[in-house]
């Protein structure tokens, strides 16, 4: 018997929810739903199908292979083990890698099959970063700043394939939603990389914090936050009126700006922040596009 067979159904089945990150589902999946439904103005089965793909699959196979690969890191870092991502029992490697290949394929197939070409390079960057942020030989986690543009992608890629699969007309306002969507990206992971800074040092793991230094990394993190805000004043109206929502980013980053790199654990109250923060302007955007239809139908 090996030592995945070990493992009960249900350690395996709740391993892999952890490992997935639960709190974050929404965070991939809405951006695909919001910008295909605004582009194609109707509910129809690629949708759905694309939504249930970004909301659980993409984010096991995004963070699965992260666990996996970060096991050194991980055991070193006491803020893991839930809503932060699980440390996998080296039993779990196997299974967590074969359960994120197989839980996509169905809906990449699908997916596939209603594109186009130009919708499945999309898709194929989406997964090529998706897998290669953690897995060798790239392992662009280990890259500082294509680190954080690479976790970028991961968030906005969705919102990109929903709209070139759902056959979106490209403008210089829609371009600005992305460019401000893909900085708040890049703000968000360098500041949660603050947080890991003594952990991945000791594991030999280099990324933009353990590089650069936590408040320098900080400090860039403000920077592409208050220049996610400016973008957004290129979007239709009300578009601009998003780049409020960044003020409270601001707001709970800005105590780390000096952090030492003996403290860095200590942006990790900032970071729980910032997961609610998530949600406050997830429903704030909400009411925007709400407001963008009306004004549009």
């Amino acid at each position: 018997m090996n030592d995945s067979a070990r493992l009960s159904a249900g350690t395996i089945a709740r391993e892999l929810v952890v490992s997935s990150r639960p709190v974050s589902w929404i965070n991939t999946a809405y951006p695909f739903a919001a910008a295909y439904l605004l582009t194609a103005r109707e509910i129809d089965a690629t949708l759905v199908i694309g939504l249930l793909f970004f909301l659980v699959p993409y984010n096991l196979a995004m963070y699965g292979v992260n666990d996996v690969f970060d096991y050194e890191s991980d055991l070193r870092n006491p803020r893991k083990g839930g809503a932060h991502g699980a440390v996998l029992d080296r039993r779990m490697h196997p299974v967590t890698l074969w359960a994120a290949g197989l839980s996509c394929a169905p809906f990449l197939v699908y997916l596939v099959a209603v594109g186009d070409p130009l919708s499945w390079l999309v898709l194929t960057l989406s997964m090529f970063f998706v897998v290669f942020y953690s897995a060798p030989p790239l392992r662009l986690k280990e890259r500082p700043f294509a680190d954080s543009l690479t976790s970028s992608i991961h968030f906005f890629s969705p919102a990109v394939y929903g709209l070139v699969l759902a056959g979106a007309t490209w403008t210089l306002p829609l371009v600005a939603i992305i460019v401000a969507f893909a900085l708040w990206g890049i703000a968000s992971h360098a500041f949660g990389a603050v947080q890991d800074v003594v952990a991945d040092r000791e594991a030999g793991i280099a990324s933009i914090a353990t590089v650069r230094g936590a408040a320098w990394t900080v400090r860039f993190a403000l920077l592409c936050y208050a220049l996610a805000g400016v973008a957004t004043l290129g979007a239709t109206w009300p578009g601009p009126l998003a780049g409020l929502l960044v003020l409270p980013y601001l707001v709970a980053v800005w105590p780390y700006r000096s952090v030492p790199d003996a403290q860095a654990h200590r942006a990790t109250a900032g970071w729980r922040r910032f997961l609610w923060l998530n949600q406050i302007a997830g429903f704030g955007v909400t009411l925007l596009l709400i407001w963008w239809w009306a004004l549009t139908a």
